[in-house]
C-alpha cells in the first residue's frame, strides 16, 4: 500500500477541523465509501476551516496489544519494542501544505487498498471505520475516533488485523499533535 495506516491517521488527524459533516459520504450509493469518496467529501468541506501552518509536535502512544497465540511475555517483548512511553517528534507545516489540507491524502487514497465502512467528521470530531484488504498484509479494521481544531488533534485508532497466515492482532494506539510555535527559518 502506498498510503500507510500511520500517513492516514495524521492526515485525517491535521484536517479535522477543516471538516463541517453534512452530506452522506457514500456518493455514488454502493453502501461502502471508498477513499476517494471519503477524501472528496472531506476535500468539499475543507473551506470551513484549514490547520494552521507551523511547526507542530506529534505523540504517539500505545494503549493495548494482543495478539492472538502469543504469551503475555511475548506481547510485553513487542510493546517494548515499538515503546510503550509516547514518542514525539516535531514536523513543519508548511503555508503550502496547510492551503492543500486533505488534497494529498485524496490522491494517495486513489490507489490504497483501503475503503471507509463510516465516515462521519463533523465539527472539528471524527468517527470512522477504515477496512484495508491486501493479499500480502492480511486484512483490516481501523476505527478511528477523534477530535480536532486548527491548531491540535487528538485521535484513537483501535485496528483489528488479521494476517493471511491466520495470526490476529488487536492495537489501541493514541496520536495527539500540536502546534508547538512558528516553522524554523
Amino acid at each position: 500500500m502506498r498510503m500507510t495506516m500511520t500517513s492516514a491517521l495524521a492526515a485525517l488527524a491535521l484536517t479535522l477541523a477543516a471538516c463541517g459533516g453534512g452530506s452522506d459520504p457514500d456518493a455514488n450509493g454502493d453502501g461502502t465509501i471508498s477513499m476517494g469518496e471519503a477524501a472528496d467529501q472531506a476535500v468539499s468541506q475543507q473551506g470551513v476551516i484549514r490547520p494552521d501552518p507551523g511547526l507542530y509536535r506529534g505523540t504517539t502512544q500505545l494503549v493495548d496489544l494482543t495478539v492472538s497465540g502469543a504469551s503475555q511475555q511475548e506481547v510485553d517483548m513487542i510493546k517494548q519494542f515499538m515503546g510503550s512511553k509516547p514518542r514525539s517528534t516535531e514536523f513543519c507545516l508548511t503555508p503550502e501544505e496547510a492551503e492543500k489540507g486533505f488534497e494529498q491524502m485524496a490522491k494517495e487514497a486513489q490507489e490504497s487498498e483501503c475503503s471507509f465502512e463510516k465516515f462521519d467528521i463533523q465539527s472539528g470530531k471524527i468517527d470512522a471505520v477504515m477496512n484495508c484488504n491486501s493479499p500480502q498484509r492480511g486484512q483490516a479494521r481501523v476505527t478511528l475516533k477523534g477530535t480536532g481544531t486548527r491548531t491540535s488533534s487528538d485521535m484513537t485508532m483501535t485496528m483489528d488485523a488479521s494476517a493471511p497466515t491466520g495470526d490476529a492482532m488487536t492495537m489501541t494506539m493514541r496520536t495527539t499533535q500540536e502546534r508547538v510555535g512558528d516553522c524554523p527559518a
